[in-house]
């Protein structure tokens, strides 16, 4: 419907105070309904929602149309702990439809509120209980609140009473109670107030309580008693008696107890009987000091605290002879060393043995009765002083003496007063070694010839000292002076124990030929020193080094027999070897021996020589390039016998020649030359890591190539036939094949062909004749019929061949023959 002005007087505000009762009128308003609503409302005015949220308000109706808003007592309104205001909102709506909703602001009143008492006298009469005689104190605490925060004042009544409240709420007493005198009961109305006059009230009741308020007293007079030492547990000591004057008509009940007693007494708390209940040692702290004990003995007339009194005896502990001597220690261990003189003193035993027994007459003991192995070298100087002392000298070194030590002895300590009571002591006396000698050398110097080919970390000699102390010293090793090299501070070290001396450098005769050490040998205290002469021997160790090491050249074809190849020579040298020792020759890559050397032995210098010319036309020589593997050895001097016993060392030298074969025509005006590349290789320690690199390399090279010559001698077997099975087919065949079979001949055909070293073009040439032509660029390769080109590369030298193979042209008797040869071998079982 329509919202219009239904609720009259609202919105508005309005206040009540806080604790309200139920019912209490809080606003009243109107309502008015439109004409048409002939039936009044539909809704009556009605709390639909309230800030903050409550059910401390409701709306009641006062007849014709006028309502008033109430409290419900439910929750009681409180101004200190609730919200101090409540919007609430009203809605209404009659029977024609119009409705309309407005809010009242109930705000909340403070009121002044009586004091509220906390604690026990909140919910009871509190009940206060104070002893006879108690001094005046404090009491109670009473403690009360006001729900405004306000400060409150206490009060007492009546007001003669030996009691007083303060404002802080304390109740105190004012005077000591004697029960026997004062009243036994007292009640006391405490009021608190607050700032207007608001006031509660509380009784508090206070009771006086009886105590056993007289002392008992003592009737035994003796005050000293005494007893021995080391009394049995239960021994009677005493009987304490005593009366409590508040039991004179009757018979007293008692209690008795003792104090600082140390645990050595107890007394029987109904007969006062005291008695020995732990060890008196007489001899033990503290009784050794204070052999008085005082007992404070007590008596109560009740068990949980009444009157008591108390009285102080005196016990004393008299000494008696319980203990033996002690010494501590009982066993001593003491040294002396050899040859020590006769009447020397070592031990003093009456300083470490005492009897704790307090009485003089008691504490009294000698020394007797020295036994043990070698008692006879020691003796007691009297048996009252315990001092021992030696009676003969001692040599470790005297054969009577050999491998005896250590000597063993005992001596008993015993009581001069009854009972005897006696104690043995353990005597070790070690003798210890003097270092009187010298170390001595089994010879004054050695000498030990080494040759210089000796591996480093080698034992090349031993030296030997010892000295004549028992037990044998500990001889110790070390190089004193001597040894060293322009390279290492010393080039030989010592074994510290065994006198080995071994070598940590290499030796080189032609450095130094002679080292002299000083080795010296201590035994801790006392050294000896002697010479060592190291000889090094010469041994051809060097190998022959030659300049170049390496060369690579080309020369031509014609070139004369004789001839010193490119002027090309090498120079050696050899450290420990003469230059007419070196011998040269060349043991690979020579083939048909074209190549030597002048002088072949004795100089230091040769030249490499033509020896024979090339023949390529008749088919001698197929190779172009040589790889020379030429080795130098130093052993020209010796003997056929010698050598088979003395080191030869060899140098090598690797030459790497190609032959150059003479063009068909040569242009003049066109120089030529030829191109030579020297490389000299010089090693560096220092790069120690190329030699591993390169050998480690060449070794998986080596093994690669093997592997790959496998694979191609596997191939080649699984792809010829076997020699001999033929089944009547030609021998000839496309394929080459490394077989067994004779290899056919061929006619001449210009079958190869090469690059001119001058010009640079490319000439064609028969194998077998030499003939050679300029090849027309036009003009493919001439082959025989069935004849296969193969051409193979080399390695990185450039050495490399171009060879043509076919069959020759020969006559049909030669062609039937070649087959019958070849087959033969393979008819062979």
């Amino acid at each position: 419907g329509r919202r219009i002005q239904l609720l009259e007087g609202l919105p508005a505000t309005s206040t009540v105070e806080e604790n309200a009762a139920a019912g209490v009128s809080v606003y009243t308003f109107n309502v008015t309904v439109s004409p048409l609503a002939f039936e009044g409302l539909a809704i009556p005015p009605t709390i639909v929602n309230s800030n903050p949220l409550t059910e401390a308000f409701r709306i009641e109706p006062k007849g014709d149309l006028k309502y008033r808003v109430v409290t419900t007592g439910n929750p009681v309104l409180d101004y200190e702990t609730m919200p101090k205001s409540f919007d609430l909102q009203i809605f209404v709506e009659d029977t024609a439809g119009r409705t309309d909703l407005n809010i009242l602001t109930v705000q909340i009143k403070d009121v002044n509120e009586s004091p509220v008492f906390r604690g026990n006298m909140a919910i009871q009469t509190v009940t206060i209980y104070v002893l006879e005689g108690t001094s005046e104190e404090r009491i109670y605490q009473v403690y009360a609140a006001d729900p405004e925060n306000a400060e409150l004042k206490y009060s007492l009544l009546p007001a003669p009473v030996p009691f007083l409240v303060l404002e802080s709420g304390a109740i105190f007493s004012r005077k000591v109670f004697d029960y026997e005198k004062d009243p036994h009961c007292y009640f006391l109305n405490i009021t608190v107030t607050d700032p207007d006059g608001l006031n509660s009230t509380k009784t508090v009741n206070i009771n006086i309580i009886n105590i056993n308020d007289e002392r008992p007293y003592f009737t035994t007079k003796q005050r000293i008693y005494r007893i021995p030492e080391e009394q049995s547990p239960g021994t009677v000591v005493a009987n304490i008696t005593a009366k409590d004057p508040d039991d004179e008509d009757s018979p007293s009940r008692l209690f008795y107890s003792i104090e600082s007693s140390a645990g050595y007494f107890s007394i029987n708390p109904s007969t006062g009987v005291l008695q020995v209940t732990g060890r008196i040692d007489r001899d033990a702290l503290p009784l050794q000091l204070h052999p008085n004990i005082s007992v404070i003995v007590r008596v109560e007339d009740s068990p949980s605290g009444g009157h008591a009194s108390e009285m102080e005896i005196t016990i004393i502990i008299d000494d008696i002879n319980d203990n033996p001597p002690e010494c501590n220690p009982s066993t001593f261990r003491k040294e002396a060393n050899e040859n020590t003189a006769a009447g020397t003193f070592l031990l003093d035993l009456r300083n470490y043995c005492k009897d704790i027994d307090v009485d003089p007459s008691n504490n009294r003991f000698n020394f007797t009765g020295l036994s043990g192995f070698g008692s006879n070298n020691f003796a007691l100087e009297t048996a009252v002083s315990g001092r021992l002392v030696m009676t003969d000298s001692i040599d470790l070194e005297n054969s009577t003496n050999l491998g005896v030590d250590v000597y063993s002895l005992t001596v008993r300590v015993q009581d001069i007063a009854c009972p005897d009571y006696s104690n043995i002591i353990y005597i070790y006396i070690r003798i210890k070694p003097v270092n009187e000698f010298f170390p001595v050398f089994s010879n004054l110097s050695y000498e030990f010839n080494v040759p210089e080919i000796t591996k480093v970390g080698s034992t090349i000699g031993r030296v030997n000292a010892r000295d004549k102390d028992w037990p044998p010293s500990v001889i110790t090793y070390s190089i004193v002076a001597g040894g060293g090299t322009r390279d290492y501070t010393n080039i030989f070290w010592i074994s510290p124990t065994k006198g080995d001396v071994k070598i940590l450098a290499r030796l080189d005769y032609e450095t130094t030929q002679k080292h002299i050490l000083t080795v010296q040998a201590s035994d801790q205290e006392k050294t000896a020193t002697a010479s060592v002469t190291v000889n090094v021997l010469e041994v051809n160790d060097e190998e022959p080094v030659c300049s170049p090491n390496f060369y690579s050249f080309q020369i031509p074809v014609s070139l004369a027999v004789g001839t010193n190849i490119n002027g090309f020579r090498i120079e050696c040298q050899d450290r420990d070897s003469d230059p007419r020792s070196f011998r040269y020759f060349i043991n690979e890559g020579n083939m048909n021996n074209h190549f030597t050397f002048s002088p072949s032995a004795g100089s230091n210098t040769s030249q490499l020589i033509l020896a024979s010319r090339f023949d390529y036309e008749s088919g001698l020589d197929t190779n172009w390039i040589y790889r020379l593997h030429v080795c130098i050895t130093d052993d020209n001097l010796l003997s056929a016998r010698d050598k088979a016993t003395h080191l030869i060392k060899t140098g090598t030298v690797t030459l790497s020649i190609r032959v150059i074969p003479n063009p068909t025509t040569v242009i003049a005006t066109t120089p030529g030359f030829t191109v030579v590349t020297k490389r000299e290789n010089l090693y560096s320690e220092s790069a120690w890591y190329v030699p591993f690199v390169i050998t480690l390399g060449s070794l998986l090279l080596l093994g690669l190539l093997g592997y790959l010559g496998f694979l191609l001698v596997t191939w080649v077997c699984t792809r010829c036939p076997p020699a001999g099975k033929s089944n009547g087919k030609s021998l000839i065949h496309s394929t080459f094949c490394l077989s067994s079979q004779t290899m056919t001949k061929l006619n001449t055909v210009f079958d190869g062909e090469a690059r001119d070293p001058v010009t640079g073009k490319i000439y064609e040439f028969n194998t077998r004749s030499g003939a050679r032509r300029w090849k027309k660029s036009s003009e493919p390769l001439q082959l025989a019929p069935g004849m296969q080109v193969i051409s193979s590369a080399t390695d990185d030298g450039g050495q490399g061949t171009d060879r043509a193979q076919g069959p020759s042209k020969k006559d049909p008797s030669e062609k039937r023959k070649e087959p019958t040869a070849e087959t033969k071998p393979a008819a062979k079982p």
